[in-house]
Formats: C-alpha cells, sequence, structure tokens
C-alpha cells in the first residue's frame, strides 16, 4: 500500500526520469525492511525468508507509470536550454531597464540644467533692469530700456524651452507646463513693459502711445530679439548639458513647423487674437491673479497652436527664434509671423470694442 501512495505522489508532481527511478529504489527499500522486521516476529525462526523478499524486491522493482505529458514537458523546459533563455531573457531586461533609467536620468539633467540656465536669464534681467531705471530715472530712456530687457529675457527663455522641447524631445505635459510657469514669471517681472511689438500697435491704436515712442519701442523690441538670436549660441556653446552638446553638434539648426503658410497664418491670428482678448478682458483684476489668467490663456494658445507654428504670436519673438529655421522663405514667414498678429490682436481690440458699445447702447 505504501507502494501505491508513493507512486500516486510520483506521478502528481511532475518529476524528472532520473528522480522517479531514485524514487522507486528508496521506495523498493523501505519496503523490504518493513516486511523483513514482520516477518521476524511473526516467523523467528525463519528470518531467510525477509532477505529472500528483499533480495526479490531488489531483483524484480515494480516498474512505475511512464510520466505524463506534463511531466515530459516540465523536464524537457528545465533542460540547460531553457536555463540558458531564461537567464538571456533576465539578462535583456535587465538590459532595458538600465538603460531606461540611464535615459531618464540624462533627460532629468538636462531639465534641471535648462532650469538653472532659465533662473538666471531671469535674476540677470531683473536686476539690469532695475539698475537701469535707477540709472536713467527721469531722462524718458526707462521705458525703452525696461522693453528691451524685458524683451530680451523673453526671447531667451523661449529659446532654451524650445530646444528642452525640439532637440530634448521632453514629454508635451512637461512643456506646457513650462510654458504656463515662464509666462507667469515675464507677468510678474515686466514691470509694465509688453515685449510684444503687435501690443505696441495696440497701445498706438488706443493712443496710449504717440507714433514717435511707438516706432522707438519697437525698434527696442527687436534689437532684443536679435541680441537673444546672437547671445544664446554662445551659452549652448559651453556645453553645460549633453542637450546642449547635442544642440551644438547640430550648428544650432531647426526646422520650421510651417506646414501650409495661410493655414499657419490663420493660425498665428487666432492665437494673438485670444490672447489680446484675455489681456483685455482681464484689466479689472489684480495684478497676482491677472498674471496667472492670461498664462493660463497664453499656454492653451501653445497647446493649440504649437505643432502647426509654434505658437509664438509675437513678430519680435518669431524674429528671434523661427526666422533662422529652415524649410521656409523670408517673405512666408513676415507673413506667418508678422502680418498673422499684428491683424488677430487688433481684430481683437476692435471685436471688445463693438461689444462695450454694443453694451452701453443696450443700457441706455
Amino acid at each position: 500500500m505504501l507502494q501505491e501512495v508513493l507512486k500516486a505522489l510520483g506521478e502528481r508532481a511532475c518529476t524528472s526520469p532520473s528522480q522517479t527511478a531514485l524514487i522507486r529504489e528508496n521506495v523498493s527499500e523501505e519496503e523490504a525492511l518493513i516486511s523483513s522486521e514482520q516477518n521476524s516476529e511473526l516467523q523467528p525462526l525463519h528470518r531467510g525468508g525477509g532477505n529472500l523478499q528483499l533480495a526479490h524486491f531488489r531483483t524484480h522493482p515494480r516498474e512505475s507509470a511512464p510520466p505524463t505529458e506534463s511531466c515530459r514537458g516540465s523536464s524537457q523546459r528545465s533542460g540547460p536550454g531553457a536555463v540558458a533563455s531564461d537567464r538571456a531573457s533576465r539578462g535583456r531586461m535587465a538590459g532595458e531597464g538600465a538603460a531606461g533609467r540611464a535615459e531618464w536620468a540624462a533627460e532629468k539633467a538636462d531639465v534641471t540644467v535648462s532650469l538653472a540656465l532659465l533662473s538666471v536669464v531671469v535674476l540677470l534681467s531683473d536686476a539690469l533692469r532695475r539698475m537701469l531705471a535707477r540709472v536713467l530715472a527721469h531722462s524718458g530712456l526707462e521705458v525703452h530700456a525696461a522693453e528691451f530687457v524685458s524683451t530680451l529675457q523673453l526671447c531667451c527663455c523661449t529659446h532654451e524651452l524650445r530646444v528642452l522641447s525640439d532637440v530634448g524631445k521632453i514629454e508635451r505635459r512637461l512643456a506646457h507646463t513650462l510654458t504656463y510657469v515662464a509666462a507667469v514669471v515675464h507677468g510678474l517681472t515686466f514691470k509694465g513693459a509688453v515685449g510684444n511689438p503687435a501690443c505696441t500697435l495696440v497701445h498706438t491704436y488706443r493712443q496710449r502711445l504717440v507714433p514717435g515712442a511707438a516706432l522707438w519701442e519697437i525698434a527696442c523690441q527687436f534689437a532684443a530679439a536679435a541680441a537673444a538670436r546672437a547671445l544664446m549660441p554662445l551659452a549652448w556653446s559651453l556645453g553645460m548639458s549633453s542637450l546642449h552638446v547635442r544642440h551644438r553638434a547640430r550648428e544650432f539648426q531647426c526646422t520650421s513647423p510651417v506646414d501650409s503658410p495661410l493655414i499657419a497664418t490663420a493660425v498665428e491670428t487666432a492665437c494673438a487674437c485670444a490672447v489680446q482678448t484675455a489681456i483685455t478682458q482681464t484689466r479689472s483684476l489684480e495684478e497676482k491673479y491677472r498674471v496667472h489668467a492670461v498664462a493660463a490663456v497664453v499656454t492653451t494658445a501653445v497647446y493649440a497652436g504649437g505643432p502647426s507654428t509654434g505658437a509664438v504670436f509675437n513678430p519680435a519673438l518669431a524674429f528671434s527664434t523661427q526666422f533662422r529655421c529652415e524649410g521656409r522663405s523670408l517673405p512666408e514667414y513676415c507673413l506667418v509671423y508678422w502680418l498673422g498678429p499684428v491683424l488677430g490682436m487688433l481684430g481683437s481690440v476692435l471685436l471688445c470694442d463693438w461689444l462695450e458699445g454694443w453694451r452701453l447702447v443696450r443700457r441706455r
């Protein structure tokens, strides 16, 4: 009976043939010893029977059932080839995990360096703005100096954010988060400057600026855009991160996202109209709340129009970041990035003025 139980257990456990033979031998010895003890107790005068039974059991062991299909498969899979394959698979998985961790660490380091560079640009710009405001006080030039420094800050930060997005291939969600934060920081540090020639034209239309002052302001904005266009490659040449090294290896080249100039012009017009409408409709809010509202609209416009044009809606900023890119001619860039934002912002102003007049007529 013990042999049958052990046989059943051996069949249930998917053992290999060599293990099955070893179990059979152990079972045979155990049964022989048990039979020998029984014979010695019942027939003490015939002790040779037990030895004969043991000898007979060893000579003619009971054949066990062949292993089942599942046991054969298990024994085949547990061979040296399967072990080597399993080790190779684990090695590949470990290699892929290590490569993923290394890539994530490199991306994190690139983002950290870019954030540090953006912080340095903002701090230096704010210090320079304060210093020029004190030096040029009561001279009439402090406004133009603030426009120059603020536009320079805007263009330098946008250059770095674009490198993070185009060369670094960071996640779009992270890129939009950085865009929102940058918009808030610009709004809090500009100190009344606009940094956008289209906004300057809007101020001229509303008679907040005389044409001569507006031309000087626009000249300062384009001068700052040209300065940022020349300064940022010098910063990238330092190779502070692997991202900057890759960008330098590509000779700071970029490709225009514009596919169709007419569609791109419409996109820039719509984005500029939305941003200018947000600026107009949030004039009654406190500055600390207004900057977040405008930054949210700017981020939404970048999300919607970024794949088509980069969502610049700023002629000076486009001159700094887009005009050097390959893929389109100068007239097409002027159409998309100069005419589009001007039409969008002036259209927003005319629409808001018409709605305000219509409300006044209804109240009367």
